[in-house]
């Protein structure tokens, strides 16, 4: 639960009005947990005192707030947004730990429903050579389901397959990228939201990414794959490919005018 430091708490409301489930309220001029919650930390983000924390979790993880070091500008924001590719083409060059652990960690702090944080990243990059191997190996017993679950699919992933066993090096799944991502979440959006997190940070490192849906759809039908991620039966929510980009972009694409409903 969220405790409050009565010693340094000053009574100002700040966490009560602030609580979406009105877990603290106000009792002899000072903040009160009155219930457990859902931890979603509101409470020790408002205090102006550092009285609320939340034991359970690493309280030295928590920054404080710092303008320059906070704010987006809004044009570049959407400069940003308009400027990303999908990468389908890979440098060698792997990317370095401290970078991963940044691009994780936004899709750790991702906001997720009632603030589950129930996603789990399979992050492969020092074993990709394995898991691709296992994908090709499987490849026949997915391409059987997919002819029932999903044809379209099927199809897709039998002209991969032909042309893979005639030269390995035709890797439609991979892209020669140096890092796959795996996001499983019982929420599909819960994965969705943070692998956008995820990919702006991998930009904002350097990298870049790839959404794949064939490979949600391959790892989806294989247990065995499923099982050497270790994620058990959690839903994929998500997989991508991440890198250095071995391409260089010079501006942003044309998209088609918004379809966007004025009220």
């Amino acid at each position: 639960m969220v405790i409050i430091d009565q010693e340094l708490c000053v009574g100002c409301g700040a966490c009560a009005k602030d609580c979406p489930g009105h877990a603290i309220r106000m009792e002899e001029g000072k903040a009160k947990v009155i219930r457990p919650c859902i931890q979603c930390g509101h409470c020790v983000a408002v205090c102006p005192v550092k009285a609320a924390a939340i034991p359970e979790y690493d309280m030295a993880d928590v920054e404080e707030y710092d303008e320059e070091s906070f704010k987006i500008l809004p044009e570049n924001f959407l400069h940003a947004v308009k400027f990303r590719r999908s990468i389908r083409n890979f440098q060698e060059k792997p990317l370095e730990k401290e970078k991963l652990e940044r691009i994780l960690d936004a899709g750790r702090y991702t906001a997720t429903a009632k603030n589950a944080q129930a996603c789990t990243f399979v992050l492969v990059q020092e074993r990709l050579a394995e898991f691709k191997a296992l994908l090709w190996e499987e490849l026949p017993s997915v391409l059987e389901e997919l002819k029932e679950s999903a044809p379209a699919y099927a199809k897709a992933f039998t002209v991969f397959y032909e042309k893979w066993k005639k030269n390995q090096e035709n890797d439609n799944f991979f892209f020669n990228c140096t890092a796959f991502l795996m996001i499983a979440a019982e929420n599909p959006l819960d994965g969705g939201l943070a692998a956008a997190n995820i990919e702006n940070q991998a930009v904002a490192e350097g990298g870049g990414a790839l959404y794949s849906g064939y490979l949600v759809r391959a790892v989806s039908a294989s247990a065995r794959l499923r099982e050497w991620l270790g994620t058990g039966d959690k839903p994929v929510a998500c997989c991508m490919l991440l890198g250095y980009p071995a391409v260089s972009y010079r501006r942003t694409a044309p998209r088609k005018k918004a379809d966007i409903i004025w009220r």
